[in-house]
């Protein structure tokens, strides 16, 4: 009679101590998890500050680019246009209407 009992105890007691050997593994690499995560933020969020700067610096260049593309667009040019060079005269060769001589 004895035998069964024990027999009983050590079956719940094998089966309580999975479930908190289960539960406590989880907990601490929940914690691992954490730990590992808080370690990475700062050089993280370093990477991101360096990204947008990046981005920042980029288009501020294009801007700058595109005002004065636009401003010198604008201003016009600073002379006047030449008038179109003369056509050179026929000779007698080319006359229409008059082959070779």
């Amino acid at each position: 009679m004895e035998l069964p009992f024990v027999a009983v105890l050590l079956a719940v007691g094998l089966f309580l101590g999975w479930g908190v050997g289960t539960q406590y593994a989880r907990a601490k690499r929940g914690w691992t998890d954490y730990k590992a995560a808080q370690r990475a933020v700062p050089g993280a969020r370093r990477a991101a500050w360096l990204l947008v700067r990046a981005v920042t610096t980029k288009v501020g260049v294009i801007a700058l680019l595109l005002v004065g593309a636009v401003a010198y667009a604008a201003a016009g040019p600073d002379q006047e246009r030449a008038e179109p060079a003369p056509s050179p005269s026929p000779t007698a060769s080319t006359k229409a209407g008059v082959k070779g001589r």
